[in-house]
């Protein structure tokens, strides 16, 4: 039997992480088995102790499952390309963020909602992982209608959608599809680190 271990990689880190980290990819070959809602209530869980400003935890997310009634109106939302495969998702979930935080007594414009629910997607993704299932993010969905779509609230912001399913094993792939679903590398950490401030410019 061919499992994920099989489908070839160019992910190495260069220093010594937990293998986790490397692991989480995001597929676009996907199998179109449902997903039961007590394993999307154990993503949701694991992303509920994300750490956020103040412990506002801004993070709201809005699902639907397939073959139910809502499915078809999440999948509507997305552009015609990322519609093409997550059509065989089991789950699309929408990730909001409240970019107003309560501080005391006052609630006041919190500078960090963004990034505390991008603390909470990575959570909801590594658990997803653990669980045998894929998290495939995505920008591209209907950002004029998605609000009203979904009932999203005043000072809220749609930060994401996502696919959740199950990979399709690399032995099942056509060699079109192989030629996408090779989890992809990164950038060296030199690009990105730098230590005491950015480099000057032209040093």
């Amino acid at each position: 039997m061919t499992t994920e271990t099989d489908r070839p990689t160019t992910r190495t880190p260069d220093h010594a992480i937990d293998p986790l980290f490397v692991e989480r990819w995001s597929p676009r070959a996907f199998t179109g088995e449902a997903v039961p809602e007590t394993d999307l209530m154990r993503m949701f869980e694991a992303a509920r102790w994300s750490p956020s400003s103040y412990n506002s935890q801004p993070w709201r997310f809005v699902y639907a499952l397939r073959d139910t009634p809502d499915w078809a109106v999440f999948l509507d939302l997305l552009v015609p390309g990322n519609r093409k495969w997550a059509v065989d998702t089991g789950a699309l979930v929408f990730l909001v963020s409240n970019s107003r935080m309560k501080v005391g007594d006052e609630l006041k414009p919190s500078a960090s909602h963004s990034l505390d629910a991008g603390a909470a997607s990575l959570a909801f993704a590594l658990q997803a992982n653990r669980l045998g299932w894929h998290v495939h993010g995505m920008g591209g969905f209907d950002r004029d209608r998605a609000p009203g779509v979904l009932n999203v609230p005043e000072h809220h912001r749609i930060e994401a959608a996502y696919g959740v399913g199950r990979a399709v094993p690399w032995a099942e792939l056509s060699e079109e599809q192989r030629e996408k679903e090779r989890p992809n590398s990164r950038r060296p950490i030199t690009d990105f680190v730098h230590a005491g401030g950015f480099p000057k410019p032209g040093a």
